[in-house]
């Protein structure tokens, strides 16, 4: 689609689509990439990104159309400054014209910089919980629409969902293959020094916590090196 096709045109069977490759992509990068792909598609900008919020609270970049974005993300997460930032607190924020809002001083010089003329960052939330944010920018100032900002909220949220189910399967992927990890270490040892399951497990764990690794790492060292950690 073009990017100048005007947003009326993204109706239900568009959004359908939408949600469709998001169920097909096959991890949450990939995820995030369709993202924002169909942002820049469905509404009225120039560059957008998805940015994600850590266990920590810190925010990371998730994916980016473009280096300026990625420009803009890193300046704010290394200020602790800007517009996105304050939407991870779950406030939708709209920057009219990057030249006259001074709310973040610092991220305004660098967007008008990178040659940003409006912004909108909408949250990411799944279960009252604020995930990530959805940035749309626009070369113009006062670029993005009643419609453009509905349009985003509706990104938002099958993003959000789409996001978090990504993330627990690759999570549930992890656990399956720490778990075949720590078998075939098990195996290892109980071949090696004639011991049982139990006791195979019990040096693994040990190891984990003296060395303060992981037990999976531990076991993966194992079974690539034929090794236990010093």
């Amino acid at each position: 689609m073009a990017l100048s096709e005007p947003a009326e045109a993204f109706d239900a069977g568009t959004f359908a689509q939408f949600a469709i490759e998001l169920h097909d992509a096959p991890g949450v990068d990939e995820t995030l990439e369709t993202v924002v792909q169909f942002a820049i598609q469905a509404a009225n900008c120039t560059h957008a990104g998805v940015a994600l919020a850590t266990r920590g609270g810190r925010a990371e970049i998730g994916a980016t159309t473009d280096p300026v974005v990625d420009t803009l993300y890193r300046f704010q997460i290394e200020t602790d400054e800007g517009p996105m930032l304050t939407a991870l607190s779950g406030e939708t924020i709209t920057v009219p014209d990057v030249a006259t809002d001074e709310r973040w001083p610092r991220w305004q010089s660098a967007a008008a910089d990178a040659g940003i003329g409006s912004a909108l960052h909408v949250p990411m939330t799944v279960s009252d919980r604020t995930t990530g944010v959805l940035s749309l920018y626009s070369t113009e100032p006062k670029a993005f629409t009643v419609d453009d900002e509905a349009i985003a909220h509706i990104l938002a949220r099958h993003a959000s969902v789409a996001v978090a189910t990504a993330r627990n399967e690759e999570s549930m992927a992890q656990a399956v293959d720490a778990r075949k990890l720590v078998g075939q270490a098990m195996g290892i040892l109980m071949e090696r020094f004639d011991i049982t399951g139990d006791q195979a497990f019990a040096v693994l764990r040990r190891y984990s916590q003296d060395t303060n690794t992981k037990l999976r790492d531990v076991a993966q060292q194992l079974v690539e090196t034929r090794k236990l950690p010093h």
